[in-house]
C-alpha cells in the first residue's frame, strides 16, 4: 500500500504521511515530534527485544488492516514489535514524553534496549518519560501483546471469527505515536468544568501563571482560575462556539478551549426531560461503531471522522453514541467544532453469552440484581481501570453529554456501586448504567433497545426515556458490499425506496408518539455498515448515502416539532 493510495472518504487523495495532526487537541504545545509513518515489524516471541525486523508497518494502522501494510491477524499472544529511529532536534530541552494514543491490548517501551515501562488496556492513551535513556541518536521499541481468549481487558466488539455483529480483531499500535518536550516543571492534565456564563479551569499540578482568554488574562490562583467571558455564547449543536484560551505556567505553555454548556434533568409538565442549556433538547442520534474497511479502528485520515459527522448532520441528526470503542481525540474535537453531540459508551469486557445476555432479556426479562455478575475481581478491576481511563481522557470535551456504562447486559456487574463510582468522577453528564435490559440500578435515565417489536415497552417513566438502540434495516447496495452473499441487520429492504418506507414508519409511527410519554433521545442502528452488518445510513466504504437527505430532515423536524410541542 503506497502513501498515494490513501483516500478520504469522498475520494480525497491523501499525500505525505498520515495522522500528522497534532493528538491532543485540549493540551496542545508547540513542542512535539510526530513518529507515525512507516516502522519496522516483525513478530517475534522473544520478551526482549530482537536483532533483526523483517517487515515494515504503516503506523498508526493496525497490522489486521490493509493501510498498515501487513493485512493480517498474528496467534493470540503473539509479540508484535515495532522499531524506529529518531533524533531530538536541538531545541528540544527539558523533560521528553513519549505518547502512545492506543495498542490493543499490552504494550512494554524500550528506549535504546534500555526497559522504559509497560501499559496495560487496549483503548487509552498512556504515556512515559524517557529523558534518563535518550542519547544523541535513539531507537524506540515497542512490543505489544494481544489476546482475545482471555475476557480480562476490555474489547469491544473484535472476535476471532467474525460475523453477524461481531468485527475483525484488532491489535499492536491504533493510534498516534509521538514525542513532546516540556520544562522540569509542567501541566500534566487540566481539568474544566462550566456554566452557563463561566468556565472553572483547574491544572495540575498547581502552578502560577496566567490563562489567556479573549484577549483577557486571568491569574491562575493555586492552578486554579475561573474565565468569564463577556456576553456568554453557548455551545450546541445548532451552534457549535468554542473559546480558545492559552495558559502559561511558569515555563510551560500550551493552548486549549472550553464551551458553555450545561446538562440537566428536569420536570416539564410533570415528565422528566434531559436538557441541554437549562431547555429540553430532543437527541435524535446514530449508533457509531467506528470502523473503516481499509484502517479497520483507524481511518486513512482525522479528516474522515469530519465527513462522517457532517453527513449525518446533513441527514437531520444531531447525536452519536460511539458504541463500545474509545476514539483518537481528534474525533472529539472533531464533534466539539462541527456541532455533534457524543453518547459515550465503556468499552465491555467479560464473557458474552448469546441465550444468558440477548435471548433471555429480549424474550423473557430485562430486570435482574446483578451484584454477582460476572465476579472475577480481575475482570471487574480491568473493567473500571478502562472506565476511569476514558472518562479522565475525555471529560473535558463538551460535545460528550452522556456515559453509557454496561451495554445488555455484557460484563455487567454490581451497577448501581458502577453508578456512584462514575458519578463522583463526573456528575456533570448523564449517565446510563444499563443500556438495553437488565436494569434495576440506579441510572439518570431509563435506555431501552427495541429492535423485534416491543414497542409497548416505551410506556411512561419517573426518568427520561431514551431509545438508546433501534431499527437497523438492512439494504444491500449494489457495488457497496464488503462480503457478498452475507448480511446481518434487523429487517431487510429490497432497495432504497422502502428503506425510506421503513425508515418513516418507524420513526413516525413508533418515536413520534412515544416523545409525549416522556422520550429524550432516540439511537437508530446506524452510521455505516460494518463488514456483514448492513444497516447502516450510508456503506461500509463510504460511497454511498443510502436514505435521501430530503426525506430523513422531514423526519427529523417532525421529531423535533412533536418534542417542542411536549415540552412547551
Amino acid at each position: 500500500m503506497e502513501l498515494a493510495d490513501l483516500t478520504t472518504p469522498a475520494g480525497e487523495r491523501l499525500s505525505g504521511t498520515p495522522w500528522q495532526e497534532y493528538p491532543r487537541p485540549q493540551l496542545k504545545r508547540d513542542n512535539y515530534v510526530n513518529l507515525n509513518g512507516y516502522w519496522d515489524f516483525t513478530v517475534n516471541e522473544s520478551p526482549a527485544p530482537p536483532q533483526v525486523y523483517g517487515r515494515k508497518i504503516l503506523v498508526p494502522f493496525c497490522p489486521e488492516s490493509k493501510l498498515s501494510g501487513i493485512g493480517r491477524h498474528f496467534p493470540e499472544g503473539s509479540g508484535l514489535w515495532y522499531r524506529r529511529s529518531f533524533t531530538l532536534p536541538e531545541e528540544a530541552t527539558g523533560r521528553v514524553l513519549l505518547h502512545i494514543g492506543a495498542a490493543d491490548q499490552v504494550a512494554e517501551v524500550y528506549v535504546n534496549r534500555t526497559k522504559i515501562g509497560i501499559h496495560f488496556g487496549g483503548y487509552e492513551a498512556f504515556c512515559f518519560d524517557i529523558t534518563d535513556a535518550l542519547q544523541p541518536e535513539n531507537t524506540l521499541e515497542i512490543r505489544v501483546t494481544d489476546d482475545l481468549e482471555s475476557h480480562v481487558f476490555p474489547y469491544g466488539k473484535q472476535v476471532m471469527q467474525r460475523g453477524g455483529m461481531w468485527y475483525t480483531p484488532v491489535s499492536g499500535i491504533w493510534q498516534t505515536v509521538w514525542l513532546e518536550w516540556v520544562p522540569e516543571n509542567y501541566v500534566n492534565s487540566l481539568d474544566i468544568q462550566v456554566t452557563l456564563d463561566a468556565a472553572h479551569i483547574q491544572i495540575t499540578p498547581p502552578l502560577s501563571g496566567t490563562i489567556t482568554c479573549q484577549g483577557k488574562d486571568y491569574p491562575l490562583v493555586d492552578g486554579a482560575a475561573t474565565v468569564t467571558p463577556e456576553n456568554p455564547h453557548l455551545w450546541s449543536p445548532e451552534d457549535p462556539y468554542l473559546y480558545d484560551f492559552t495558559v502559561s505556567a511558569g515555563e510551560d505553555r500550551f493552548q486549549s478551549y472550553f464551551a458553555l454548556r450545561t446538562l440537566e434533568i428536569k420536570a416539564v409538565k410533570g415528565i422528566s426531560r434531559l436538557c441541554l442549556n437549562g431547555k429540553p433538547y430532543f437527541f435524535h442520534g446514530l449508533l457509531d461503531q467506528g470502523y473503516w474497511p481499509d484502517g479497520l479502528f483507524t481511518p486513512a485520515s482525522a479528516d474522515c471522522y469530519d465527513w462522517d459527522i457532517l453527513s449525518m448532520k446533513k441527514l437531520g441528526f444531531n447525536t452519536l453514541r460511539k458504541h463500545i470503542k474509545v476514539e483518537p481525540e481528534q474525533f472529539y474535537y472533531a464533534c466539539d467544532k462541527l456541532g455533534m453531540i457524543v453518547f459515550q459508551d465503556m468499552v465491555n469486557n467479560g464473557d458474552y453469552s448469546f441465550i444468558r445476555d440477548t435471548v433471555v432479556p429480549t424474550f423473557l426479562t430485562q430486570h435482574r440484581k446483578d451484584q454477582k455478575f460476572h465476579s472475577d475481581p480481575a475482570t471487574r478491576k480491568a473493567f473500571l481501570s478502562g472506565m476511569e481511563a476514558t472518562v479522565r481522557q475525555l471529560k473535558n470535551h463538551p460535545s460528550i453529554c452522556y456515559w453509557t456504562i454496561f451495554n445488555e447486559a455484557w460484563g455487567q456487574f454490581d451497577s448501581t456501586a458502577v453508578y456512584h463510582r462514575l458519578k463522583a468522577m463526573d456528575s456533570s453528564r448523564f449517565i446510563d448504567t444499563t443500556s438495553g435490559w437488565f436494569r434495576g440500578s440506579e441510572s439518570d435515565v431509563e435506555s431501552l433497545h427495541i429492535y423485534f417489536g416491543f414497542w409497548h415497552r416505551l410506556k411512561r417513566s419517573q426518568k427520561p426515556i431514551v431509545l438508546s438502540e433501534f431499527g437497523g434495516f438492512t439494504y444491500s447496495a449494489p457495488g457497496h458490499i464488503f462480503n457478498p452473499g452475507k448480511s446481518y441487520g434487523y429487517g431487510t429492504c429490497k432497495d432504497i425506496p422502502q428503506l425510506e418506507e421503513k425508515l418513516r414508519q418507524v420513526y413516525l409511527q413508533r418515536v413520534l408518539p412515544a416523545i409525549g410519554k416522556g422520550l429524550c433521545g432516540s439511537i437508530y442502528t446506524q452510521v455505516s455498515d460494518v463488514e456483514d452488518e448492513i444497516n447502516g445510513m450510508v456503506t461500509y466504504d463510504r460511497k454511498l448515502v443510502k436514505p435521501g437527505e430530503a426525506v430523513m430532515c422531514e423526519i427529523a423536524a417532525q421529531l423535533q416539532k412533536a418534542f417542542r410541542e411536549a415540552t412547551t
